[in-house]
């Protein structure tokens, strides 16, 4: 047998990759190969991606303004999925391949509802695209392949063991999310996929509670599911981010305790700062409405479609409670851009 696209694996390690995954143990010969050759091309469409932030990003207090992740193929024309904050206020992005190869690429979209990124290659990669698959569809003990790109790329096998809704500290929420064991330190735009090779999600962190509130410790990596691309790829080409990414934003990091949010820092010159929000405060109600977590937390700051509107805050410091006043900001205006764009 002979296989087109070896990735980073040869033969014998995409045969023994397969078996592993249960997908060629008791296959007929076609089947086999089949399965193999469609693990070779998942793992060839890994790439590495690295980006320079612009100088003045909010986000390199978090981020740094060098990042380093993977990326994902997924057209023929040179589209590359990737987790968003890779690419959040870029200055410029390469796509790396085997053998230190760089190609540049320029950013496509930056989408805040989801948390995916888009890139085009601006050199023809020569390298077949994933098909998407159904994430919805995985079941909890089918063997899944994660995937990371670049001169350090790696391969290693992992279990779906929750799926469910995520929120982020940095005011992000998504259904559905999949979170899988064991944990990979280099989730950041990692592939997940089945073993036909299928793409199911992109990997955004590392979570200590893969198995969700109320059960025990376990390490793993949270995945956006590739669901969430499917109806919004086209919006993503041509506007550069889905229309759910326009809505308020305080520049709060908080942290879900207990049943109570707890703000951990405030973004500089947000407007949480600007109100006087403190880190260590108590939301208490937005709006009215009692915060007994980050989702209702979200979900009411985002339910009115004006972007940029007075916000109330209850919060208690110390013993006191206070009522504050914000001008919440569209998060998409408040980003920065490379020279020209």
């Amino acid at each position: 047998m002979k296989l087109a696209w070896f990735g980073r694996m040869g033969m014998r390690a995409v045969l023994l990759w397969a078996a592993a995954l249960g997908a060629v143990a008791f296959a007929a010969p076609a089947e086999r190969d089949a399965r193999a050759q469609a693990l070779s091309r998942a793992s060839a469409a890994v790439v590495g991606v690295r980006s320079t932030a612009v100088d003045d990003a909010r986000s390199n207090e978090n981020l740094g303004r060098q990042r380093v992740g993977s990326g994902v193929l997924i057209s023929a024309d040179g589209l590359v999925l990737t987790i968003g904050y890779l690419i959040l206020e870029a200055d410029h992005v390469d796509l790396v391949l085997e053998a230190k190869r760089e190609i540049p690429a320029r950013v496509v979209a930056y989408d805040l509802a989801s948390g995916f990124g888009l890139l085009q290659a601006l050199v023809p990669l020569k390298l077949p695209p994933v098909p998407l698959g159904n994430s919805e569809a995985v079941m909890a003990d089918e063997p899944l392949m994660i995937a990371s790109g670049g001169e350090d790329g790696d391969l290693s096998i992992a279990r779906l063991v929750s799926r469910r809704a995520f929120s982020g500290y940095w005011e992000y929420h998504i259904d559905g999310a999949l979170f899988t064991a064991p944990a990979r330190t280099d989730h950041s735009g990692a592939a997940l996929f089945n073993a036909k090779g299928e793409l199911l999600g992109i990997g955004s962190l590392v979570v200590m509670d893969a198995l969700g509130p109320g059960h025990p410790r376990l390490p793993g990596n949270m995945f956006v599911p590739v669901d969430k691309l499917k109806a919004i790829l086209p919006e993503l080409r041509e506007r550069g981010a889905t229309r759910d990414s326009t809505r308020a934003w305080l520049g709060l990091n908080c942290v879900e305790i207990e049943g109570t949010v707890r703000v951990l820092r405030v973004s500089r010159e947000g407007p949480a700062e600007e109100a006087g929000v403190r880190p260590g405060d108590h939301i208490l109600r937005i709006d009215g409405v009692e915060v007994s977590g980050l989702e209702p937390l979200y979900k009411t700051l985002w339910r009115d479609a004006q972007a940029e509107r007075e916000v109330t805050l209850l919060i208690r410091r110390s013993e006191t409670q206070h009522t504050l006043k914000l001008r919440s900001q569209d998060r998409m205006k408040t980003l920065r851009r490379a020279k020209g764009i």
